[in-house]
């Protein structure tokens, strides 16, 4: 990319229709430059301060490379007017395509933008293409997903998953407690905030009443008709991340030229990735947009349909930094190369598997009141302390496991994982949590991938079903996308559970599910060949160091505690995130925000489960100061969910705000 300067239009407002203003930050190409395609990032996390360093570390790339880059708060965040009402509500989308027509009728824009996002940017960039806004071109997804019920951080397998649902509704919460800018917005900020504290709703209230995959879930799920996706895709992920299943089904479903790519990554952009190792992201983004905005012919079409770093052994901990591993690729996907490879599990095959090592096969009970998980770190994960997993040989121990012997040679994955079972249960209701394994010679034993399957939901996700107490099924749990490569001399272990916590919330009654043996219940296992071709791969450069920007973030505190009282039988999990302090050197503004999460259970009584979440929220300038504070708290009982909010806010020493919220909502087998 051109090393040349781009021009910074700090704040600029997005004019809509119904009268409402859109706070923008836009770079642009050096001057006298010529219109030209706009990228548009569109996302809720404000502008100014909070996402101020990453939006420079991507955006200003994008200038530099000749594009006009656009960063837009969401109405109700940031300094946008309006309020926020849900992630990826249809005003978000109608505004999104507001916001590219107006883009497109810009001077310093030649017509045609692209989108780009990570997270929420990544889901409502796929959204807004399936609506067709006419001068939308191409987008760039990462971390994203084409399924909001099956796979988000709310509900996985009809699962609820207790270690994201509270933490995203609490950070949400707290988010949409911060003020505007008295800079940009004028007099009426105070007024404002004191709106969006009081009207914007809970969002996790609404989250726990479609337990089920229903129209609420469905809007926005693109999976839902990848045919209104006509614009091209370049879909990104990490291992670490729990989308990185989407970008497989994207290749698989849409109709329109795409590329996939998974790097050993948490939930991170490629170019500030850990674990790395990092790539120049900037440059494959330019080489995508290059050929759909600008009609070049940039080379990305010659690019496999899916590239993906394959991950290799390493200790649990030792790759916070670095993943062991190559790039490997595929020219298509689904790949006619990738062999399903069938590992029996029980029954009267009980100790063979298809082409492959046995597996040891035994009757089981397992309790759902059972201790098990902690091992099991965040299903979403940032690649810091505080979500990552650790040793997997405590869970193991107990769970039910079946483990090959030691491999022969090495054995490499790429793909869905599936686990069959023939289950029954003494209860209506119950769940399974299902791990792979890679277990080193030495008997340490590291997680590759994971999935939750709600028993009520073995049948599909809309209509759930009550299990019928002592009858047998068989049930399939996929698990979450993953790639890795077996070494020789290692060992593959599947460990079956019925209790996963803090990761999954525990099943409304006690209940003991049995694991019978049967000729159906196999490992799945999608094997990938070794290809020549693999080292002949395009490399990817290195990450390009942030352009210079008036932005300073002090370093912050992350971690990850768990506690066990042996006589109470009560455990805690605690995470801490402390992101430092962020300071706008060219008009003083500050910023700091502080997480806590705390989860805690006794073994034995599902109902004493218990998620707190803590967010403090606090920034200024000069002699103005503010400060949010949001305290949430989740429970249950057999019969419902109870969730309470409190909000308090400060303006410098004086209290403005103070709200607590409390709803019960029943529960539906969840």
């Amino acid at each position: 990319m051109p090393d040349a300067p781009s021009n910074l239009l700090r704040h600029l407002w997005i004019p809509l229709a119904d009268g409402t203003r859109l706070a923008a930050r836009v770079w642009l190409p050096a001057a006298g430059s010529r219109p030209a395609p706009a990228v548009l990032e569109y996302i809720p996390y404000r502008k100014n301060d909070a996402t101020a360093a990453r939006d420079n570390s991507l955006h200003a790339r994008f200038a530099e490379a000749g594009y006009a880059a656009v960063r837009v708060d969401l109405r109700g965040s940031g300094d946008s007017d309006g309020l926020m009402l849900d992630e990826y509500a249809q005003q978000e989308l109608a505004d999104g395509v507001e916001v590219i027509d107006w883009l497109a009728r810009q001077p310093w824009c030649d017509g045609n933008v692209g989108m780009i996002g990570k997270s929420w940017g990544g889901f409502n960039g796929l959204q807004i293409a399936a609506l067709r806004p006419a001068a939308l071109k191409a987008v760039v997804t990462v971390c994203s997903t084409d399924d909001r019920y099956a796979d988000d951080v709310h509900y996985t397998g009809g699962s609820l998953i207790a270690s994201e649902m509270l933490p995203w509704a609490s950070t949400m919460l707290a988010y949409n407690a911060r003020p505007a800018d008295p800079a940009v917005v004028g007099d009426d900020w105070r007024e404002q905030w004191l709106r969006r504290m009081a009207d914007t709703p809970v969002y996790v209230e609404e989250w726990l009443r479609h337990q089920a995959r229903d129209a609420y879930w469905k809007h926005g799920s693109v999976c839902e008709d990848f045919g209104a996706i006509q614009a091209p895709v370049l879909a990104v992920g990490g291992w670490y991340d729990p989308y990185c299943g989407a970008v497989l089904r994207l290749l698989e479903g849409l109709d329109v030229p795409v590329r996939g790519l998974v790097g050993p990554w948490a939930h991170t952009y490629p170019h500030q990735a850990e674990p790395g190792p990092a790539i120049d992201f900037h440059a494959e983004v330019v080489r995508w947009f290059d050929q759909f905005l600008r009609g070049r012919d940039s080379g990305a079409l010659d690019d496999p349909a899916l590239r993906v770093w394959m991950p290799e052994w390493a200790v649990p901990g030792s790759d916070r930094d670095v993943r062991p591993g190559r790039w490997v690729a595929e020219e298509s996907w689904p790949s006619p190369r990738i062999e399903r490879r069938a590992y029996a599990l029980g029954g009267e095959s009980a100790g063979t598997a298809a082409g492959s090592d046995p597996l040891r096969a035994r009757a089981a009970h397992l309790d759902s009141t059972r201790m098990i998980g902690t091992a099991g770190g965040s299903w979403l994960q940032f690649g810091d302390a505080a979500g990552q997993f650790g040793p997997q040989g405590g869970d193991d121990g107990l769970s039910h496991t079946f483990t090959t012997v030691p491999l022969d040679e090495s054995a490499e994955i790429l793909g869905v994982p599936t686990v069959t079972l023939r289950v029954s249960a003494d209860g209506p209701d119950a769940q399974l949590a299902v791990r792979l394994n890679d277990v080193a010679p030495d008997g340490s034993s590291r997680l590759v991938t994971r999935g939750l399957l709600n028993l009520t939901h073995r049948d599909g996700h809309e209509e759930p079903q009550a299990l019928e107490p002592g009858r047998a099924y068989d049930v399939t749990v996929p698990l979450v996308a993953t790639a890795h490569s077996f070494a020789p001399g290692h060992r593959i272990r599947v460990a079956v559970s019925a209790s996963y916590w803090p990761l999954a919330w525990p099943s409304p009654r006690p209940v003991t599910v049995t694991l019978h043996p049967a000729p159906s219940a196999a490992l799945h296992l999608p094997v990938r060949p070794a290809s020549a071709d693999d080292a002949k791969l395009r490399p990817y450069g290195v990450p390009l160091p942030d352009l210079p920007a008036p932005l300073r973030q002090s370093p912050g505190v992350t971690g990850r505690r768990v506690e066990h009282d042996p006589v109470s039988g009560t455990t805690a999990v605690t995470l801490r995130v402390d992101d430092g302090e962020f300071t706008d050197l060219a008009d003083g503004a500050w910023r700091r925000t502080d997480s806590v999460d705390r989860f805690t259970l006794t073994e034995g009584d599902p109902h004493s489960a218990l998620v707190q979440c803590e967010r403090t929220e606090e920034g200024g300038r000069g002699d103005w100061s503010w400060k949010v504070v949001t305290v949430s708290h989740m429970s249950a009982d057999a019969e419902a969910f109870t969730v309470t909010n409190t909000i308090t806010a400060h303006e410098g020493d004086d209290r403005v705000y103070h709200r607590t919220t409390e709803a019960v909502i029943p529960r539906r087998g969840v």
